[in-house]
């Protein structure tokens, strides 16, 4: 039985990203990992220094080790200014350390067994400006080794918007036979 993270970006609850979210998860039991709700600090590049990066006592480990607890991870992200939200992109950019722990020295190991999807939602045309956000995810998940799976883009400025997206909760349904398909396999 494969397990499921979602890894939640946005700031807005019940914003559009997170509604088309939870169409594609529904019924299933998932890890729901809201990342406004902890503190991760900006990443201080020390990949070149002797010491290398410091435990600096925020919440990244404890979401990371619930992360790598699971099979499916599903990045769900309001596009913002063209690209994953700040609080997203803060978190990956911390994947950096994460590459040089000796506790996660098998990270990319573990992402290569793993699937990922990305959920995104956002105003003015994001099914063509969305893309190069999309094709971002595609870059991190090969630079880790995790397999990138699908995408669903949806379409929604104010909040509520995407209930007018139908193209958008048909992909959603879409993917959630394959989630739990996937789930409900060995």
């Amino acid at each position: 039985m494969m397990s499921i993270a979602v890894i939640y970006g946005g700031t807005r609850q019940n914003g559009n990203t997170e509604i088309l979210t939870k169409r594609t998860i529904k019924d299933l039991e998932v890890v729901s990992l809201h990342l406004k709700e902890y503190t991760i600090k900006p990443i201080e590049d020390m990949r070149h220094t002797e010491a290398g990066f410091q435990d600096v006592g925020d919440d990244y480990n404890f979401l990371m080790d619930q992360m790598m607890q699971n099979d499916i991870l599903i990045f769900s992200t309001p596009i913002y200014w063209y690209s994953m939200s700040g609080t997203m992109k803060n978190f990956i950019d911390r994947w950096s350390q994460t590459l040089r722990d000796p506790k996660y020295k098998d990270f990319r190991d573990r992402m290569s067994k793993k699937k990922a999807y990305v959920i995104i939602a956002g105003g003015d045309s994001p099914h063509i400006k969305g893309l190069p956000l999309i094709q971002q995810f595609n870059y991190i998940f090969d630079f880790v080794g995790l397999p990138f799976e699908g995408y669903i883009i949806g379409e929604g400025n104010k909040p509520g918007d995407i209930y007018e997206d139908q193209k958008a909760f048909y992909a959603a349904d879409q993917l959630h036979v394959t989630l739990t398909s996937l789930s409900s396999s060995s």
